[in-house]
């Protein structure tokens, strides 16, 4: 955990782009959330910038590439500063990677309960409790 997806709309050819993308919110969670890169998985999607539209045009008539980018972690976990600063390193390094990005450009930090989340067939809040009556 987290679950990172990542969707992109590129105007520039970039080599390797999924896995840069994959890179860039791994090492932010890691970073900037205090996330295990371990337990951390990143879904990339290409869109093609004619099929991305912001107030009515698409990217390609803006000359512009965007990105949407959702982290779902457990609520609570982060205080509202490290999310402002995730935010702020994602949108940066995207436009570093992408060129002009539009500002139209989303992250979005999605809170997810802890009973109603997990991996491994266990759900975060079942982590939890388990550390607090087997602590290691």
């Amino acid at each position: 955990m987290p679950i990172i997806t990542i969707k992109v709309a590129s105007l520039n050819e970039i080599p390797d782009l999924e896995a840069k993308l994959a890179a860039i919110a791994a090492n932010a969670s890691s970073e900037v959330l205090k996330k295990p890169r371990n337990l951390t998985a990143v879904v990339v999607e290409r869109i093609n910038p004619a099929h991305w539209f912001i107030a009515g045009p698409n990217l390609a008539t803006h000359g512009k590439s965007s990105f949407w980018l959702d982290i779902r972690v457990t609520v609570g976990t982060n205080t509202k500063d490290e999310k402002a600063a995730f935010v702020a390193a994602i949108f940066q390094q995207m436009t570093d990677l992408l060129g002009e990005v539009h500002e139209e450009s989303y992250v979005y930090v999605n809170e997810v309960n802890g009973d109603a989340y997990g991996f491994g067939g266990k759900t975060q809040e079942h982590r939890y409790v388990t550390g607090k009556l087997h602590p290691a």
